[in-house]
């Protein structure tokens, strides 16, 4: 078995845009919902996902910030099966400006119509403190 470098799994994570977020709900049962990464894929440990701030997840994020994240990518060529990649981190919630100009993308407005000004816009932060993969040949945990 071979392990993968964080740059590696960068790349295999580049075409990839959404994923599952899940959180702890405030019954203790784990809640998932899919996030798109806006496009924002050269991964160095951080994950960002728009969100507005009056939401379920925000405030699950507030009670207790582990979450998790999974990743799924396309079948190969050859119909081998994508990636799969968990990972564990720490959410954290942005509420500044000029964090979100720097992952702002186009195509966000059709949910947030006044961009970075839309009222209640915040970003979620989620820095990863465990990530592991299985791509159908190699299985690993990526040094962070």
């Amino acid at each position: 078995m071979t392990s993968m470098t964080l740059s590696e799994l960068s790349k295999k994570m580049s075409s990839i845009d959404f994923c599952m977020l899940s959180t702890k709900a405030s019954d203790g049962e784990i809640a998932s919902r899919p996030m798109s990464n806006n496009g924002d894929v050269e991964y160095d440990g951080d994950t960002w996902f728009f969100t507005y701030e009056d939401t379920k997840k925000v405030r699950e994020i507030e009670s207790d910030n582990s979450v998790s994240l999974t990743f799924s990518g396309s079948k190969s060529l050859l119909g081998a099966p994508g990636i799969f990649i968990a990972i564990e981190g720490d959410a954290d919630l942005i509420r500044d400006k000029a964090q979100f100009e720097e992952h702002w993308v186009k195509d966000l407005e059709i949910w947030f119509p006044d961009g970075i000004d839309t009222p209640g816009i915040a970003l979620i932060k989620v820095h990863a403190t465990k990530i592991s993969y299985w791509d159908g040949e190699d299985s690993g945990t990526v040094a962070i």
